[in-house]
């Protein structure tokens, strides 16, 4: 399977990555890339960039060297009601990729199933959150079974994030199991490197076994298809309807 887009990865503005974008960029197109998002955190991280930074987005162009580049976020989820850090400016609305992320620094409420499942189920419900940021962590199991379809009822993709499995090394068998009752449930899924350095960009290996190993179909990867990823480009964000 060969994926075509990474849709979540880091610059030096999230101030503990490493690379530009133009670097992530010169390795995406090594790499045959069709997009690249630049999705670095929000407000509630330490050191974010400032609301400026997400505000003058738009100095980047939407297309580089031929490569699409998605000007987005990674939002914090706060607790479960499903707030995001998004601070209250028009301009979020006009970002193309918006990823909800539960980060242990950031979400206030308790850790238990019922708590992360209500945060999930509430993400569901904003129309502005295109990717549900590496949900597989143990620390915070949610009633999969329950909450996975939700996502791809409301047009969520759920991430397989290829940065999981060495930060947090815990995750796999969580992964698999959310990649599994994604294919039961026939939700869409898009897998991501996470990078931080622009080395990472483009590397799913551990991602890509992973679906190997439970046969997961290849029609529900998003990523895996120009023609799939354009289609949800068009029908669930603004990179057709931007001029800019």
């Amino acid at each position: 399977m060969k994926i075509i887009a990474d849709t979540h990865c880091h610059t030096v503005a999230s101030s503990h990555a490493y690379s530009t974008v133009m670097e992530n960029v010169a390795i995406a197109k090594q790499r045959n890339l069709y997009a690249l998002g630049v999705t670095d955190h929000a407000v509630s991280m330490p050191s974010p960039p400032g609301v400026w930074y997400f505000e003058n987005l738009h100095a980047i162009p939407k297309e580089i060297d031929n490569i699409k580049i998605l000007r987005g976020i990674e939002a914090n989820i706060l607790n479960s009601r499903g707030d995001l850090d998004l601070p209250k400016t028009d301009v979020f609305f006009d970002l193309t990729w918006i990823i909800a992320s539960i980060h242990d620094i950031c979400f206030k409420d308790n850790h238990d199933i019922d708590s992360c499942t209500e945060a999930w189920l509430n993400i569901c419900k904003n129309p502005v959150v295109n990717v549900i940021g590496h949900s597989g962590s143990p620390d915070y199991i949610y009633d999969y079974e329950k909450v996975i379809p939700e996502f791809g009822r409301t047009g969520k993709l759920v991430e397989i994030n290829n940065s999981s499995f060495r930060i947090r090394q815990n995750s796999y068998e969580n992964c698999k199991k959310i990649a599994s009752i994604c294919k039961k449930h026939s939700v869409p899924i898009i897998l991501n490197s996470d990078a931080h350095f622009c080395t990472q960009i483009g590397v799913f290996t551990e991602s890509l076994k992973l679906l190997e190993e439970i046969n997961f179909p290849e029609e529900l990867v998003i990523n895996s298809d120009i023609t799939r990823f354009d289609n949800y480009l068009k029908n669930y964000t603004n990179y057709y309807k931007i001029q800019i």
